[in-house]
């Protein structure tokens, strides 16, 4: 186990500026990325890949793109090389970023849909846009589970004035864990695949301002997204401080789901959870030998509700702050942990495999 801390650096994916629908320029954005202690950062804008890239201020910031329609089926299209315009049909625009040699993220896919107290689904108590991915059979590289900005859309009620404010004003005590939904379409994929369909969150920042009132209110300034959703990447080498370099580093890390997903406005603690065999020490995305010794690992300082899912389906739920758990069986292991009753932390899956190739 001498090689658990491997390097990890924390991004923030899902970004708009002013060159679609959000507020701000690309350097106002890394201040805000700096502020909040990002080391990089994908900027997304709406049908448009030109925007500024590279290490600016020390922040690592890429470009991509989310292709997106005017009803539905928006898709985060990441390591392509430029600008794909939308199609009504969600597999010609994947083909095409295919093409360019990138890879698909189906954007908040269950967007309008919500789980109530009892877990029942249930539409928004709200009459804003949804924009969700309407055909699953549609299959994109990964999927985005969690979006900071549509998870709070769909969780406030704009029934009154004060239920408005309150969304507002405590906007993140009504965010809430990921569409169910979401969470066994993206099991459903993996189930289907020999290798991991990656997730990733995204914040869907956009530092909205409202020009009503004597000076402009920003609604959700960029700082305020990037301290919530943030995917933390875990990488075998130090991230390279030459852009071109670092940039695959990180795209391939996402790409591969070596990322926890992590809103770290429930806690600050974040645990290490790894998997351990007779040789190696293995992390989320990665293909892990089964062998007689593979173990399952998570240590923190704060006690929490871990959730173990194997193969799409909880086999185990532990409290505590530390915990060993004996794998015997291949297949995909990922963890769901929460704090104080709060969706807190969705790793990508671990492969568990009785064979895997050098």
């Amino acid at each position: 186990m001498s090689d658990i801390n491997k390097y990890i650096y924390k991004g923030a994916i899902h970004i708009h500026t002013k060159l679609s629908d959000g507020t701000g320029s690309t350097k106002s954005v890394v201040k805000a990325a700096r502020q909040s202690g990002l080391d990089w950062i994908i900027i997304t804008d709406h049908n448009y890949y030109d925007t500024e890239e590279g290490i600016i201020d020390g922040v690592y910031v890429i470009k991509g793109e989310e292709v997106s329609s005017l009803t539905c089926n928006h898709c985060l299209a990441l390591g392509i090389n430029q600008t794909i315009q939308p199609d009504d049909n969600q597999q010609v625009y994947l083909d095409k970023i295919c093409e360019q040699g990138g890879f698909s993220f189906a954007a908040h896919p269950d967007e309008g849909t919500v789980a109530d107290e009892e877990g029942n689904l249930c539409p928004r108590k709200n009459s804003y846009k949804c924009i969700p991915w309407t055909d699953k059979n549609v299959k994109p590289d990964g999927i985005e589970i969690w979006n900071w900005f549509s998870n709070w859309a769909d969780n406030i009620d704009d029934s009154s004035i004060f239920k408005l404010a309150y969304a507002y004003f405590f906007k993140n005590s009504i965010i809430k864990p990921p569409s169910p939904l979401t969470l066994k379409w993206w099991d459903k994929l993996n189930s289907e695949s020999e290798n991991v369909v990656p997730a990733l969150g995204g914040v869907d920042a956009h530092a909205l301002k409202i020009y009503r009132y004597i000076l402009p209110l920003t609604i959700f300034p960029y700082k305020t997204c990037f301290d919530t959703i943030t995917n933390f990447i875990y990488l075998p080498h130090k991230l390279s401080e030459d852009f071109k370099t670092a940039k695959k580093q990180i795209l391939n890390a996402v790409k591969s789901g070596n990322n926890m997903i992590i809103n770290r406005k429930v806690c600050r603690d974040i645990p290490q959870i790894y998997i351990t065999n007779s040789q190696k020490t293995y992390y989320c995305g990665e293909d892990v030998l089964l062998d007689k010794n593979c173990c399952l690992h998570f240590v923190s300082k704060e006690k929490m509700s871990v959730c173990l899912v194997y193969n799409g389906t909880q086999t185990d739920k532990f409290v505590s702050d530390k915990f060993d758990y004996t794998i015997s069986k291949s297949g995909k292991y990922r963890l769901e942990v929460f704090y104080k009753n709060k969706g807190y932390i969705y790793t990508n899956p671990f492969n568990v495999k009785d064979k895997v190739e050098a």
